[in-house]
């Protein structure tokens, strides 16, 4: 047990040294000519800084310490990662290890939104959207494979964080990734699990856990890769059972279909306005994603989706206010 004087005391010693380093990166070395391994470096010292020392890596089929010699099961240039989304520091550890291009997926749209490592960060801050802004520049994955060849593309198809302990309903952007093109589902966990922020605007919350305590370990188990491809998806099919059902709760409101002035109305050519639009191959796909990451991550999938999460957000914010307001 970590006492309190100790946890301030630490805290006290990394806020600014975090900060800092933060600022440099972000203001000015990332947009410097460094090369990758500088920059690479940097990142490692920031996750450094509040105690994240170890990370237990696991790949499917692969023995610890034979690693190296498997290393096409390792996302490579032109290769998805579908990544779990439960904190700020997902993406933190992706761009370290992997240094790919970073997206922003939305339920309504199979469409992605390009952006950088910060807001990236910051999304995981953030509260949950249901359709991208007015304005957004959206683009589908096969594009920005084909215009960055030698990359890694990280998608996060929850669009959304999570508390870890279950996988929500994806966005359907993984289904504009091209029929040749290796997706590697990986999960992100944390020991303790503290770090991860479910609820948006916790940024105090969220640095008192991650620099009060002298260490954290990551947990990250990457799976087999799939393809966007129905050859792969009929043999998955003859060798997987049927998947368990989605959600454990008991049949309510959530679980009747929307009425039709629900429905969004669809955004552009890619849009999805309802699941009829999905074709079964496509089902597959996310099922067998679906699937590997509630595996990688020991955990179920539920079926609350995005307008769950935010009505769940505007209850707790409403909740919280009141109780500054007692308090005061």
């Amino acid at each position: 047990m970590v006492y309190l004087p100790f946890r301030v005391l630490i805290f006290l010693v990394r806020l600014p040294i975090l900060v800092a380093l933060m600022l440099s990166y972000f203001l000015v070395l990332q947009c410097l000519p460094l090369g990758s391994l500088f920059k690479k470096a940097i990142l490692w010292t920031i996750l450094a800084v509040p105690g994240i020392w170890w990370v237990d890596l696991q790949v499917d089929g692969v023995k610890k310490g034979s690693l190296a010699k498997h290393s096409p099961r390792l996302p490579k240039p032109s290769s998805i990662i579908a990544s779990s989304f439960t904190s700020p520091i997902d993406a933190l550890y992706l761009a370290v290890i992997f240094d790919p291009i970073f997206t922003a997926s939305y339920p309504s749209t199979r469409l992605v939104h390009r952006i950088s490592l910060f807001r990236a960060i910051l999304r995981a801050l953030s509260p949950p959207q249901s359709r991208p802004p007015l304005g957004t520049a959206l683009t589908d994955l096969g594009t920005i494979l084909r215009d960055h060849p030698n990359r890694i593309i990280v998608v996060f198809p929850e669009t959304t964080t999570t508390n870890g302990r279950g996988i929500l309903p994806f966005s359907p952007s993984l289904l504009t990734s091209p029929p040749s093109t290796r997706i590697f589902p990986v999960s992100v966990r944390y020991t303790p699990p503290d770090i991860t922020t479910p609820v948006p605007y916790v940024y105090w919350d969220f640095l008192w856990n991650l620099l009060s305590r002298p260490t954290h370990c990551i947990r990250v188990r990457i799976a087999e890769c799939v393809y966007n491809n129905p050859t792969f998806n009929e043999e998955y099919l003859q060798k997987t059972p049927p998947p368990s059902p989605m959600s454990t709760h008991p049949s309510n409101y959530f679980d009747t279909p929307p009425s039709s002035d629900e429905i969004e109305e669809p955004l552009h050519r890619f849009s999805m306005a309802r699941n009829g639009d999905i074709t079964t191959d496509e089902k597959l796909l996310l099922e067998k994603i679906g699937e590997a990451l509630a595996r990688l991550g020991r955990v179920k999938r539920v079926g609350l989706g995005i307008r769950d999460k935010m009505a769940f957000v505007e209850v707790w914010s409403r909740q919280r206010r009141r109780r500054f307001q007692w308090q005061a």
